[in-house]
């Protein structure tokens, strides 16, 4: 399994959702499976196959996020190099685009809604990782090769 990278206030949030499922989450799921089976009939019983839909999505989040803080790795909000580093957050320019984008360069776990997020390990973060500003990156894409321009590096 691959080390995952993630910034202090993400580790921290994935411990509080993982308490909260395990705990509160569990016992809610467990309520609703039991006032779902004294319905009756469990072969038809929509409230039932609901309640144990819902159990089976938490426990898999339960196990995706124990795997997750089992193998994560705490990246302190340092960047003096100004080199990409997982933790940046970048603008890009894709060659023949006047705009710039901006990336957070990390796990999906740091969604944040004002930025997308670029896993180091894809072909785009392999290649900017270690880079600095100014610098022409090309990397190679599913639709093909691309081009773009490192604009400015910052730090979450």
């Amino acid at each position: 399994m691959t080390e995952t990278k993630l910034s202090r206030q993400t580790y921290e949030r994935l411990q509080a959702e993982l308490h909260d499922l395990t705990t509160r989450g569990r016992i809610e799921i467990a309520t609703a499976i039991g006032a779902a089976r004294a319905l009756g009939d469990l072969r038809e019983n929509g409230d039932y196959h609901a309640a144990r839909d819902a159990q089976g999505k938490m426990e898999a989040r339960i196990r995706q996020i124990q795997a997750l803080l089992a193998e994560a790795e705490i990246v302190e909000d340092e960047n003096q190099s100004m080199t990409i580093t997982t933790g940046s957050i970048v603008h890009l320019r894709y060659e023949g685009d006047e705009d710039s984008e901006q990336y957070l360069i990390g796990s999906i776990e740091e969604k944040r809604p004002d930025v997308a997020v670029v896993s180091p390990h894809s072909p785009l973060g392999k290649a900017i990782l270690g880079k600095g500003e100014g610098q022409i990156v090309e990397y190679e894409s599913p639709g093909g090769f691309l081009r773009v321009e490192i604009v400015k590096i910052g730090i979450q």
